[in-house]
């Protein structure tokens, strides 16, 4: 039974505040013709924390709200999901903590720090943050916001495919950046229920695959660890009610090398004037390595986040 409903996208969309929704979704005709098909981008960068997370924290904190007091969130995140509980806290005067590896984006750190977040780095990959978070929460009895599990993350991600099937041409496929899900199982909620034949095909790193390999064997997969430098999808357990979510919603999934995320990042700066992290440029990754199911088709991407190092992103283009 899939957890994520039309109802509650809609729920969502009445909760989440205004510079977190309407954004812009358009086409680029220098990138369509690099890429030999239409690409329909869908902004998600411009507002306070530069992802899409605000929508998902916004739709969850209005909801838990409503059933009694919060005083403490605690959360794990590689850094997008931390600013934006770290931001919609604030507003909210809520105590805000937290866990994110040692190795996370130092970019990221900062930013939730100055955003009024106690971070709290673990010697580990983002799993073992996450363990930390939970073994925390659970000793205080304290709220724990666990991205893609909890269900406002994912039908707050999902308001986003209720703006873009408004787009005013047919989109033939959706290409999601996949990680923990909750983008994936929201978008692709929104299109089975109002553009029923788009496909809607879940985008990884070939280093970081576990969701997708768990896709494509209708089982939760567990890998060791993660080697990409797409962090914001770089999850190596993947979750057992999100991949039933995502089996019932998600027609496919694809795996892109870091070679092609590189040129994706490239294509959308050189194109659109988008300085993104590599998680964005996943959708664009996907055209590149399969031009030829894709050309002649009109495809949506989600550019997902701009939390990115300049410095880093100097140096990944310079590779090209």
């Amino acid at each position: 039974m899939l957890r994520v409903s039309e109802a509650g996208l809609d729920d969502a969309l009445a909760r989440i505040s205004p510079e977190f929704i309407n954004s812009p979704q358009f086409e680029c005709l220098s990138l369509n013709q690099a890429l030999a098909c239409s690409v329909v981008l869908k902004i998600e960068t411009m507002n306070p924390i530069r992802c899409f997370k605000g929508r998902g924290i916004e739709t969850t904190l209005s909801r838990y709200s409503e059933q009694g007091n919060l005083r403490t969130l605690i959360c794990a995140s590689a850094g997008n999901l931390g600013l934006a509980l770290a931001y919609c806290g604030a507003r909210r005067v809520l105590k805000v903590i937290v866990y994110a590896s040692q190795n996370a984006s130092q970019v990221k750190i900062n930013r939730m720090r100055e955003m009024g977040a106690e971070v709290r780095l673990v010697a580990g990959d983002f799993e073992l943050a996450l363990s930390e978070a939970r073994r925390f929460a659970n000793e205080r009895k304290l709220f724990l916001i666990e991205d893609s599990y909890e269900l406002g993350t994912c039908e707050g991600a999902g308001t986003i495919g209720l703006e873009l099937v408004k787009y005013p041409q047919q989109i033939d496929s959706l290409l999601v950046a996949l990680g923990g899900g909750a983008l994936a199982s929201g978008l692709g909620c929104a299109f089975k229920a109002r553009s029923s034949s788009t496909q809607v095909i879940g985008v990884q790193a070939i280093g970081a695959a576990a969701m997708a390999e768990s896709w494509r064997c209708r089982k939760v997969v567990e890998t060791e660890s993660t080697d990409t430098i797409a962090d914001g999808v770089a999850v190596r357990k993947p979750i057992q009610a999100v991949l039933d979510d995502l089996l019932i919603v998600m027609d496919d999934a694809l795996t892109v090398s870091e070679e092609s995320i590189k040129m994706g990042m490239r294509l959308l700066y050189e194109h659109v004037g988008l300085v993104v992290e590599p998680s964005a440029a996943l959708g664009i990754a996907a055209v590149l390595e399969n031009r030829e199911r894709f050309t002649s088709q009109r495809v949506a991407t989600v550019i997902c986040g701009a939390n990115v190092d300049l410095l880093q992103f100097n140096k990944l283009l310079k590779t090209y």
